[in-house]
């Protein structure tokens, strides 16, 4: 499981994530019930699941500005290599990959647009 499927997973995406590829070998035999499982997930309120983690969490944490941050909330690992696996697992640039400055806020960037492409709801000013 790679690190973004561990973040999907923290938040509630990821049972509806894995969904879909456990059928799928059994399609043939089950393929008039597979369409209806992805209909029935609903947006996942992540704003609401962070702010409730970052109120429970003694440490400070800006989850909207920080990769770090939004890692540490979520209990994952959020050492510099960490964030460059996950970098790698989301194609970062190469030029961001060598300054990890540059790599965290596209990171961030990155981690928040694709929870929202994934159903999470990521208020615009985030993206």
């Amino acid at each position: 499981m790679g690190l973004f499927s561990k973040i999907l997973d923290k938040l509630g995406f990821g049972s509806a994530a894995a969904e879909p590829a456990a059928p799928a070998p059994t399609a043939p035999a089950t393929a008039p019930a597979a369409p209806v499982a992805p209909v029935a997930i609903s947006a996942v309120d992540v704003v609401a699941q962070l702010e409730a983690l970052a109120a429970k969490n003694p440490e400070k944490l800006n989850w909207k500005l920080s990769i770090v941050d939004l890692m540490k909330l979520l209990g994952l690992d959020s050492s510099l290599a960490a964030r460059k696996e996950l970098a790698t697992e989301l194609a970062c640039p190469a030029d961001k990959m060598g300054d990890s400055a540059q790599m965290n806020m596209w990171l961030h960037k990155t981690v928040l647009q694709k929870l929202a492409d994934n159903g999470g709801n990521i208020p615009k000013e985030l993206l």
